[in-house]
């Protein structure tokens, strides 16, 4: 990074994050609002791997959004990707069984297991 102001700005967010006063996800939109808007970071070739770096240093993975994740797995791993919509779709289809039972459920009332006695 080559402006002064964004790496002291960075340095204060992450304390802030570190203290939990602050959601990381919130950082990297912060830093991102600096970059487009700072005449120094727009000149700066490295400055968007250098925010990717620090998002996978203090972003969660769970809370990096679906698209961002699965695109990054694409680029690393383009084989996985058949696999992982494959598993998508076996997850879909289990949650649409579990949706069924929860209706036919809702169904019963409260005297229906009366005549089982």
């Amino acid at each position: 990074m080559q402006c002064e102001r964004l790496i002291n700005l960075a340095k204060n967010w992450y304390l802030h994050v570190k203290d939990e006063t602050m959601a990381p996800a919130r950082m990297i939109q912060f830093i991102k609002d600096h970059v487009a808007t700072c005449d120094i970071c727009l000149a700066d070739p490295e400055i968007q791997d250098e925010i990717e770096k620090i998002t996978e240093l203090i972003l969660p993975e769970s809370k990096i959004p679906k698209a961002v994740r699965l695109q990054q797995e694409k680029e690393n791993n383009p084989e996985e990707e058949i696999e992982e919509e494959e598993d998508d779709s076996e997850t879909n289809e289990n949650e649409e069984e579990q949706d069924e039972y929860i209706e036919d459920d809702d169904e019963l009332g409260n005297g229906d297991f009366d005549e089982l006695d």
